[in-house]
Formats: C-alpha cells, structure tokens, sequence
C-alpha cells in the first residue's frame, strides 16, 4: 500500500491552518514533567490569543505542582482530520485583574463551579508560546509556524 500524498502547504498559510485546527480540537493535551515523568492531560482553554492560550487549573491539581518546579510544558492539537498543532511554551500565572475579569465573563462553567473570580482554588494559566509547528495527517513532516 502506498503512503498518502499530503497536500502542498503555502508557508503563508501555515498561521491560518494552525489556528484552524486550534478551533476545532475540542480537548487539546498538555504535556508537563512530574520530576523525569512527563504526564500528559486533556484540557479546555479558556481562551486563546492566537497561539497563546489560557488554560483554568485547581490549586488541588497535580499539574499545578508541576508547572510550578518546571513551567516548561507543551499543548498538543488534534482535530477531526488528525492535522495537528503543537506549541511549546512556557505556563504562567495570570494576575491582570482585567483579563482575569474578561476570562471569567467568557466562561459560564468557571462561574458556575467556582463562584466568584476571587475563588482561591482558581488559577488561569498563560501558555506563552516559544515555538509552534503544524503537521497534516500523515505527512510526517512538521511546518514551523511563524510567532509574529
């Protein structure tokens, strides 16, 4: 059986085609280190700014403990056509009231589980990207996709 053939990729496009498939997964997976143990999880961002996305976490959570020793982690996106994107980055906490405040309006399940935006239990996630690629299913080949 002959491998597929995957489609020619405009460099142009690559931003347009990563942002795409971001839109379409509905549960990306991030990956963080437990020590030399990588885990790995589904999550739900709470918003994205182009390829910088917010992900809502639990101070109760293991990951916050190991964001917290090592913020290196990376989000991996799959959509239904298994194209993928990845971004790797490194996790910060949000303190800007004002984008805390916008995060909170834009999610109806934060306010429903958590109350108030003041929940101590709540941290919002930055995942500042350093580095995202774009593969289409099959190709085996990652695109670099530019940041700016």
């Amino acid at each position: 059986m002959a491998a597929p053939t995957p489609s020619p990729i405009d460099p142009i496009q690559l931003p347009t085609l990563a942002q795409a498939v971001m839109r379409n997964a509905r549960f990306p997976q991030l990956a963080s280190l437990d020590g030399d143990q990588p885990r790995l999880r589904p999550v739900s961002p709470v918003r994205t700014d182009g390829f910088t996305a917010y992900v809502a976490n639990l101070r109760s959570y293991h990951k916050t403990a190991e964001i917290a020793a090592n913020p290196k982690v990376e989000l991996c996106y799959l959509d239904e056509h298994h194209d993928q994107v990845r971004i790797t980055g490194r996790a910060e906490v949000v303190t800007d009231r004002t984008l805390l405040a916008e995060i909170w309006e834009a999610n109806p399940l934060l306010r429903r589980y958590l109350g108030t935006p003041d929940n101590p239990a709540l941290i919002i996630y930055r995942i500042v990207p350093v580095r995202v690629r774009f593969m289409r299913e099959w190709a085996i080949e990652y695109h670099e996709v530019p940041l700016a």
